[in-house]
């Protein structure tokens, strides 16, 4: 590799004992400079880390006045020899060398940065997003970004060793609204028409199996207008497949080898496959959540038939009844903090937390239980395991998701509080066989099916027959990928017979006209010979969040968007030129902006 004056260059932090005596030239960013009297020492940065470069005044009073001069981020140039170090450092992998510097190069001085380019700074987001150039320069930042090369090679390498074609597919498409908020693109040439910026490569890869490129992938970017949360943003990338003439267990087959193949080779973990899968209505009734941690136990229980005349109204009036027992968490959580759990679960819609405790040393407290009978109350310690030390945790409601997914939030809190959460562990799971449809409201006000996933989903194959009858309780070919509580993957066998297809859009209260012009192009496809297909999306900033080791998504993206989807560091979404909206025949309506401002 050669530097910009054309000599061979090497990365400062690949240097190792090996190197000692060799020539080098390394360029990079002054990380440190210290002057201690007639030696100058200076730490050269570049994205494989930091190297120790010696200014020698001795050997050259010249280059050690230059050497003077330098301050932190200026670019530089230093060539000379590696030696052994002195006195080591083992806390950098370059630590037992450095360079005996002979020439040194500065390519560009620099002005003192608004914080220091180091992993130990506290720094508020804004201010590093705002400076996202610099702060990349930390070398947390510059692996993480590392890693997300190395998982997008291992993912192009695995799929085309399985027979994939790597296709792409247009990001100015077609509006086809159903879940998330599409954004626009409004046309110069067609005016008032408008492309939309792709949520996925969906509709173009089922096209993709129709022409027959029976295995297809992309490493693709995708978008949706959506609020953001920690691990979401307005633009993110999947690893987008799809595979011709398969089921269920031929896809979930080949991405099984993927995850084995990229945990081993980025962390060195052996992924132990095949993965244990669950039904969605499993999932939900022993963990409250489609995508459970399973690091740890506190499974939900049904306690509604130990409950059955014991005297509490709250259990008694209930639809269903659900408790977590939490292992020496009566000694670990004061009353104050119990209490609180009760507004915690109030954002999932329920009305609070009932409990009971006994500490080790016998003493008991609970919020009902001096309105049951003790036979009910052994019996519901009975069937949740609660012995002493223990905290059991109950939540009741009408409606049994409701309650369930109360609890689950809420055994997952509580572990978290309480540090019961494993690290180091990697538990995955498939979720399988998710409803079919949930119901929502639309636009107007009314009540109506939705698809749990989308529209092309297949139903199972013994549940078609439900498509008039009983919509709401048919299960679908889908499939999530889990990971640790979090949700890597997820995708689906899709609907190919245009039969079933029809009945999934009548399903879905879309009319004739409405289906012809949202998916004539697809609908019309199936006529000329659909194989079976299905196939997986991963969101790939997730799953290298996960193998960089970052809570948040921001740290494995370049240029991320806070949580207005704006970017801090180019000042945008932005306005533009009246003449550039001319072109595209848009008035602004400011009226509306100001009154939403």
């Amino acid at each position: 590799m050669k530097s910009l004056t054309g000599e061979d260059r090497v990365y400062c932090g690949t240097l190792r004992e090996k190197d000692i005596g060799k020539k080098v030239t390394v360029c990079g960013w002054v990380a440190r400079n210290r002057d201690l009297g007639s030696l100058i020492f200076t730490d050269v940065r570049d994205r494989e880390g930091i190297v120790q470069c010696v200014f020698d005044q001795s050997l050259n009073a010249h280059l050690f006045d230059s050497a003077f001069a330098l301050r932190a981020e200026w670019t530089v140039k230093v060539t000379g020899t590696v030696r052994a170090r002195s006195s080591v450092n083992d806390k950098i992998p370059t630590g037992k060398i450095e360079i005996l510097a002979s020439e040194l190069t500065v390519f560009s001085k620099a002005e003192t940065p608004p914080f220091e380019i180091s992993d130990d700074i506290n720094v508020n987001d804004t201010l590093r997003l705002k400076y996202r150039y610099l702060d990349l320069r930390r070398p947390s930042l510059q692996k993480a970004i590392k890693t997300r090369h190395e998982v997008a090679q291992i993912t192009r390498k695995y799929f085309d060793e399985q027979g994939f074609l790597e296709i792409e597919t247009p990001v100015l498409t077609k509006s086809t609204p159903e879940g998330a908020r599409d954004y626009l693109v409004p046309s110069r040439v067609h005016p008032g028409e408008f492309y939309a910026l792709p949520q996925s490569p969906q509709q173009y890869k089922q096209l993709l199996m129709l022409s027959g490129f029976d295995r297809y992938f992309q490493i693709a970017r995708c978008f949706r207008d959506e609020d953001l949360r920690y691990d979401r943003q307005p633009e993110f990338t999947q690893i987008d497949l799809e595979m011709s003439f398969v089921d269920v267990d031929d896809v979930i087959a080949v991405q099984e080898g993927f995850l084995k193949r990229v945990f081993k080779e980025t962390l060195d973990v052996d992924v132990q496959t095949p993965i244990m899968r669950m039904t969605y209505k499993e999932a939900m009734s022993r963990f409250g959540s489609d995508k459970p941690d399973m690091r740890f136990g506190m499974e939900l229980c049904d306690i509604k038939p130990e409950t059955a005349g014991c005297g509490f109204g709250v259990f008694e009036n209930a639809g269903f009844v659900n408790a977590i027992c939490v292992p020496g968490g009566a000694d670990k959580m004061s009353r104050k903090e119990i209490d609180a759990l009760s507004e915690f679960v109030k954002s999932y819609k329920v009305k609070g937390v009932a409990w009971y405790k006994e500490t080790a040393a016998g003493e008991a407290g609970s919020s009902f239980a001096k309105f049951m009978t003790p036979e009910s109350l052994e019996k519901i310690k009975a069937k949740t395991g609660f012995k002493a030390g223990d905290l059991l945790l109950c939540i009741a409601d009408a409606d049994e998701e409701t309650a369930q997914t109360a609890l689950g939030a809420l055994r997952l809190f509580v572990a978290k509080k309480l540090d019961m959460i494993p690290e180091g562990v990697f538990k995955f799971l498939w979720v399988v066989e998710f409803p079919m449809f949930e119901y929502g409201e639309d636009d107007d006000g009314n009540t109506r099916l939705y698809a749990k996933h989308h529209p092309f989903t297949a139903p199972m194959d013994e549940d078609i027959g439900l498509f008039e009858t009983a919509p709401e309780k048919m299960r679908a070919k889908a499939y999530d990928i889990v990971l640790n509580g979090t949700e890597l993957g997820g995708g689906s066998i899709r609907i190919h017979r245009p039969d079933v297809q029809e009945k999934m859009f009548k399903a879905l209260s879309f009319t004739e006209e409405e289906t012809m012009e949202r998916f004539g192009h697809l609908i019309n496809a199936f006529k000329y010979g659909a194989p079976p297909h299905g196939g997986l999306a991963y969101g790939l900033d997730r799953l290298v969040m996960w193998i960089a080791g970052t809570e948040n998504i921001r740290d494995v993206i370049a240029f991320p968007k806070v949580q207005n989807a704006s970017d801090l560091m180019m000042d945008c979404p932005s306005p533009v030129d009246q003449k550039q909206l001319d072109d595209l025949a848009i008035k602004i309506n400011l009226e509306k902006i100001q009154k939403n401002s």
